[in-house]
């Protein structure tokens, strides 16, 4: 586990490409502080998660024999025991992605990350940050009023995003506290989102500041 600065980091690569498991799993080796462990479907994953009692992180291939799509994510989220659980794909669509990230997945690592930055994105999941590419944050989101969330649910969430807790949001807007986190629920419930983490989250794809 990830408990002290000098013990491995327990990591499973789920991906179906033999040569892509192989290529990632030695280098994440040679690199130290990584005990990895592959796997070439989903089920196998789920065999593997069990056996070993949860990963502290999960590298899974969307595109992979088994995976029901974002539920095959909130699935593993679930059997990895809430640990970070990644997409690893060659090409993963903005809506997937965000979908995924409301379903429990940790972020996205593109296939075609640098040797070199990959031990670093995964560090940074598992200081508890989401990680998505450079590329993918800066790609055109879609309109705020597709989300279906009211004028005044947009200024909460935007709250939300900025860091403001409940009672802060509602000194601001002149509200009671009890009226905010209806707010909170709603917006949640419009946008699939399993907390007010994951909707702040999703709130880069409704391109609020």
């Amino acid at each position: 586990m990830t408990g002290a600065a000098d013990t491995e980091v327990d990591l499973l690569i789920a991906d179906d490409h033999q040569l892509v498991r192989d290529l990632v799993a030695s280098h994440l080796r040679a690199q130290g502080g990584f005990s990895v462990t592959t796997a070439d479907s989903f089920a196998a994953a789920q065999q593997a998660i069990a056996a070993q009692g949860g990963f502290d992180i999960v590298l899974l291939d969307f595109a992979m024999p088994g995976m029901k799509g974002v539920q095959g994510v909130a699935d593993l989220v679930a059997a990895n025991q809430g640990k970070p659980v990644v997409l690893f794909s060659g090409l993963a669509r903005r809506e997937t992605v965000m979908e995924a990230l409301a379903r429990g997945a940790s972020g996205y690592i593109p296939k075609s990350t640098s040797a070199k930055s990959l031990p670093n994105a995964i560090r940074l999941v598992l200081s508890g940050e989401v990680y998505l590419p450079a590329s993918f944050q800066s790609a055109p989101p879609p309109g705020a009023g597709d989300s279906g969330l009211s004028p005044r649910e947009l200024e909460v969430l935007r709250a939300v995003r900025g860091g403001l807790m409940n009672k802060e949001i509602a000194n601001r807007m002149g509200l009671s506290e009890v009226t905010i986190k209806m707010h909170v629920r709603s917006i949640c419930t419009k946008l699939n989102a399993r907390n007010r983490t994951q909707a702040a989250i999703m709130a880069e794809s409704l391109g609020l500041d």
